[in-house]
């Protein structure tokens, strides 16, 4: 049974009990439909409280049905029927109760619930709309502004917020079922409310509309459902009840079987399934209660800030006094730079650079568990600090690199217990990127990855396991990326019209904008090292920039010009000489939007193919989530490897060909080839 009742004098407490996060499955949505008939003949009830066992509320639909044709009952009936009923129901609600599970809360007369508690309509973030009358019941409650900014963002407010908002009617301080039973017998003294379905949406000013759907428009970009659920939320402003519940289920149907909602989907459970890979299972992490950092520079304080905000100690190293300092100084205006824009009180930045204690004695580290070195990316420096830390560090102390392109395996050759050390790759700014890619070598321990794996959960972290090669995953592919950028250049295309075509296939900036932030000179430090190893980086234009200086915005010009304390791109008279020296002889042609995305998308296709045949990446989906999380991959295209098998495979390579043919791309490799030939990645993939 997901569903037990019981009564408490004239009570009725409803209790939901489908773990581990209650959700609405279609037995629980039969059970709830049942109850609610049930209740309604029940002489014995007055008034009914749905709380739920566990760690939350219902938390949402069952992932298990999701692009699956949905069973009866639907829950708009049983939304419906709950609101129907001629006895109030109270939610009672702790956790989460997000989409679907809101929607029941909705369905009650009346909502309480735990202050920890957090309510929200996360619907657009799967690429659909609520679909069982959030967006036509929720402005009803709390107004149109407020239900346009929570359908449309799909972010949570907590229960303070809603209480404050009309959302949630009590907040229960101590046992949540005595509370919500007193609350529900508190009701039957007077006038019961309305349902939902019966009120009527207040009023907004002229221009609402209008203006709300432009900030939506600006938001979202290129994403289809936060508009459709504005139209939602605007819809149950316009029409009546049922009017606006069709045009809702007609949104929701709709979305649902789109493309957007397909990637989207696809990366909710690659997501969902990163931080527990199938090839750690049954193997036991380490605990991780105190951590330090090497280095204080910009990527050492944002790892130090990481493990801050996840409440573990944190001990930063540096060479010398002065070093400290900058490097506590970076960590302070991390925190700082928090509070001022109001995402942390002050006390709590305080508390938090508290936290952290600067040295310059590696003997410091002698009861720590965890050591990252964020050090200069030079294999000398890092094996000098490895040595100190072999030297100092207990013998079980995990030991991990923040290397983007170094070899860990050479990084660690001289150190003792290389079985206790792994490359860790945080993307700067640490505090903010969600990926972290994690590089075990040869001798790493399984249970050093595993702990490497539970890390990235405390962190909050999206990781991805990763072999070793120049750059591993995302800079490898990174690589290739700025490759057919240039081959662009060289065949007719322009900076501003290659950065525009990647934006608008949805990345939140182009290739050249992108180098002009990071700046020019880090890509050309690690070309020349990779001239160094005997490999030919192709960056012609690129290197002549690099020659002249010209670093991006921190010198005033790189692929664009920049005028002084402003950071517009503008097109660079200098820049279009130096391409044109470069491409003389060159066959030149007109580039659309859509090709010049192909002759970059595609090629980064084939590299990743090429990634997963060597066992760089285990997954396709790993691949995904490193796109997205660590250089901006549209989310709601679902990465490059859904994005090329949802388009076709058979299409990608073709296309690849004719690249190829036209001296602008490598052939498709193998693997690629027998993907397409076999339908889709999974048919190939042995990971």
């Amino acid at each position: 049974m997901n569903l037990a009742i019981k009564k408490r004098d004239g009570i009725a407490v409803v209790t939901v009990d489908n773990p581990p996060v209650n959700a609405l499955s279609q037995a629980l949505r039969q059970d709830l439909l049942t109850a609610a008939e049930t209740l309604d003949h029940d002489s014995d009830v007055q008034a009914v409280v749905l709380i739920c066992a566990g760690r939350t509320f219902i938390a949402g639909a069952d992932v298990n049905e999701f692009g699956k044709p949905p069973m009866p009952p639907h829950l708009p009936d049983v939304v419906a029927r709950i609101e129907a009923s001629r006895k109030p129901w109270v939610a009672a609600i702790h956790g989460s109760a997000l989409g679907g599970g809101l929607e029941i809360a909705l369905g009650c007369r009346f909502r309480v619930a735990a202050a920890s508690a957090t309510l929200g309509l996360p619907e657009v973030r799967l690429g659909i709309v609520p679909g069982a009358g959030g967006t036509v019941r929720l402005p009803r409650l709390v107004g149109p502004a407020l239900a346009a900014d929570l359908v449309t963002t799909g972010k949570p407010i907590s229960a303070t917020e809603a209480r404050s908002q009309g959302l949630v009617d009590a907040l229960i301080e101590h046992d949540l079922e005595d509370g919500a039973v007193a609350f529900a017998r508190s009701t039957l003294q007077h006038t019961l409310p309305l349902p939902l379905r019966e009120r009527a949406v207040a009023a907004v000013d002229d221009g609402f509309w209008g203006t709300t759907t432009k900030a939506v428009a600006a938001r979202s970009k290129r994403e289809e459902a936060p508009l459709r659920a504005l139209a939602c939320v605007r819809k149950a402003a316009e029409v009546d009840f049922d009017a606006a519940m069709a045009f809702e289920r007609e949104t929701f149907l709709y979305l649902r079987g789109s493309s957007q909602a397909a990637a989207l989907r696809h990366v909710f459970f690659a997501e969902r399934g990163a931080a527990r890979p199938p090839e750690l299972a049954g193997v036991r992490a380490r605990d991780v209660r105190s951590a330090a950092v090497v280095g204080g520079g910009t990527m050492g304080a944002g790892i130090a800030a990481t493990l801050r905000d996840a409440g573990l100690p944190v001990i930063l190293v540096e060479r010398d006094e002065s070093a400290v300092a900058r490097g506590l100084a970076n960590l302070k205006s991390i925190y700082d730079g928090a509070a001022k824009k109001g995402r942390i009180s002050a006390s709590a930045a305080a508390e938090k650079i508290g936290g952290v204690t600067g040295t310059t004695d590696y003997r410091a580290l002698a009861d720590t568990d965890l050591v990252i070195e964020a050090v200069f990316e030079d294999l000398d420096v890092k094996r000098q600090v490895f040595a100190l830390l072999a030297d100092n560090c207990r013998e079980d102390a995990i030991l991990a690199t923040n290397t983007s392109y170094l070899n860990p395996q050479e990084i660690a050759a001289e150190i003792r217990g290389q079985d206790r050390f792994l490359g860790l790759h945080f993307f700067s700014p640490a505090h903010v990127m969600k990926l972290l890619e994690i590089v075990p070598t040869a001798g790493t321990a399984p249970e050093v990855l595993a702990t490497a794996f539970s890390l990235a959960r405390i962190l909050g972290k999206i990781p991805v396991r990763a072999g070793i090669c120049d750059g591993f995953i995302g800079n490898r592919i990174l690589k290739v990326t700025r490759a057919q950028a240039e081959r662009l250049l060289l065949s007719g295309a322009t900076p501003a019209a290659v950065d525009a075509a990647m934006r608008t296939f949805g990345l939140p900036m182009g290739p050249f904008e992108a180098q002009d932030l990071g700046g020019l000179d880090i890509a050309g430090f690690q070309r020349r090292a990779a001239r160094g190893r005997g490999e030919t980086p192709f960056a012609p234009i690129a290197d002549r920039l690099c020659e002249m200086e010209r670093f991006g915005q921190k010198t005033g010009g790189g692929w664009y010009d920049y005028a002084k304390g402003d950071r517009t791109p503008q097109p660079s008279p200098v820049v279009a000489s130096v391409i044109a020296e470069a491409a003389r002889g060159l066959a030149q042609r007109d580039w659309s939007e859509e090709a010049i995305a192909d002759c970059i998308i595609l090629p980064v296709v084939n590299e990743a193919a090429a990634i997963l045949d060597e066992g760089i990446a285990l997954r396709a989906t790993d691949i995904d989530l490193v796109k997205i999380h660590g250089y901006g991959f549209p989310r709601w295209r679902g990465g490059p490897m859904h994005y090329a098998e949802y388009r076709g495979l058979n299409d990608v390579v073709d296309r690849l060909e004719q690249l190829s043919r036209d001296g602008l791309a490598t052939p498709p490799c193998d693997l690629l080839r027998r993907a397409a030939k076999a339908g889709g990645w999974a048919e190939i993939n042995q990971g």
